[in-house]
């Protein structure tokens, strides 16, 4: 199977298709430096480093479509027709590339908050817009900690497939939560179906669409049934002296507040005003990382590491979003902060790409195995 990568950043979701033996017949990135981390991993063919609005007519034949696309607001886009109008988006060029090409599938993953984003509005076009190019679409909310990662990074992950399923494939009949069993065994009826454009509502965390109309619920936690890491199991064993910052911390837990409690996994130890992530926090190695961003400033929070204060280091960065340690390291250590915050964990892309394309009788994963076998 040929997939195509579009907004690849430094290639989770290139990975994850490696991994599953798909081919990835053409990959596109903005961002130099990305695209140079990119090529130095992958290759320079079939990538390009460009707008990705001024390549759409090179963009080859494909079976799968992945994308962390950019979550841009509808508001400002086009001639400003407000949130219904996807026109100048980067999310219009995939709906561009879907209703050109036509791939049996789609993997598509953004920030959590585009659920409720606008009253989920935001979200409201997105699922409109998909669902009218014959697609059956799913969305769940998945969090790295679930596939073996020391991190609460919680994201969307949206899909599509061409062909009608009796059910969906990012959660089974027994994972919904307050639906009767009649309404759960009839699910595929569309006369239960919501119309998208009437939902001025936060979205649930699950669902499926299709012709303008969408079905959702609430689901039980999602576990790959991989084994959870902590924060303490991915630690380099001895950094760097440029990455301590242990008598500069001291002096600041003199004019913090001691919260030592955990709160989504995360330890807290200290904090200017005592809260979760207001002011100065200091964190313990005991539980997962919080959410790695692109933001310079999340890039120098402290952690207590046995008797020493420090922040965590690149390579650990990699570790937690599951990349190899030296995946980027032709960039600074500082910028490589940035590309690994920014990038799709490998592993949720991985088991995305394998549901949704395995319900239709091939299970890459396992096929990857077993040839490796031989």
């Amino acid at each position: 199977m040929k997939s195509i990568e579009l907004f690849s950043g430094i290639g989770g979701f290139r990975i994850g298709c490696d991994e599953l033996g798909l081919e990835t017949v053409w990959s596109n990135e903005i961002d130099k430096l990305a695209s140079e981390v990119y090529v130095q991993n992958f290759g320079s063919k079939n990538h390009v480093n460009d707008d990705i609005k001024k390549v759409l007519e090179d963009i080859p034949d494909h079976d799968l479509l992945t994308a962390g696309f950019p979550c841009q607001p509808f508001s400002s886009a086009g001639k400003k027709l407000g949130i219904n109008d996807t026109r100048g988006t980067l999310f219009e060029s995939i709906n561009q590339i879907l209703k050109r090409k036509q791939p049996k599938f789609f993997v598509l993953e953004n920030v959590k908050r585009l659920l409720s984003m606008e009253n989920g509005r935001h979200f409201a076009v997105i699922l409109k817009t998909l669902s009218k190019l014959n697609y059956i679409i799913e969305w769940r909310i998945l969090d790295a900690v679930n596939f073996g990662l020391p991190q609460s990074r919680e994201r969307i992950v949206i899909t599509g497939r061409k062909t009608n399923p009796n059910f969906s494939y990012l959660c089974n009949k027994e994972d919904l939560l307050d639906l009767p069993p009649n309404l759960v065994s009839n699910i595929t009826n569309h006369d239960l179906w919501q119309n998208i454009e009437e939902h001025t509502k936060q979205f649930f965390p699950w669902g499926i669409a299709k012709n303008g109309k969408f079905f959702q619920a609430k689901v039980k936690k999602f576990s790959s049934r991989k084994e959870e890491k902590k924060l303490k199991d991915i630690l380099e064993e001895d950094p760097n002296e440029s990455f301590y910052f242990t008598e500069d911390t001291l002096k600041r837990i003199e004019n913090s507040s001691l919260v030592n409690k955990f709160v989504n996994g995360v330890q807290i130890l200290y904090n200017q005003k005592g809260g979760a992530r207001m002011g100065y926090t200091i964190f313990g190695s005991e539980g997962i990382a919080p959410t790695l961003t692109c933001t310079t400033s999340r890039h120098y929070e402290r952690y207590k590491i046995g008797n020493s204060y420090r922040r965590l280091t690149n390579i650990e960065y990699a570790r937690i979003q599951g990349f190899p340690d030296h995946h980027c390291s032709m960039a600074s250590v500082y910028r490589q902060y940035s590309l690994y915050g920014n990038a799709v964990p490998p592993q949720l892309a991985k088991w995305a790409i394998n549901q949704i394309i395995s319900q239709n009788g091939v299970n890459l994963e396992e096929i990857t195995q077993q040839l490796s076998l031989l």
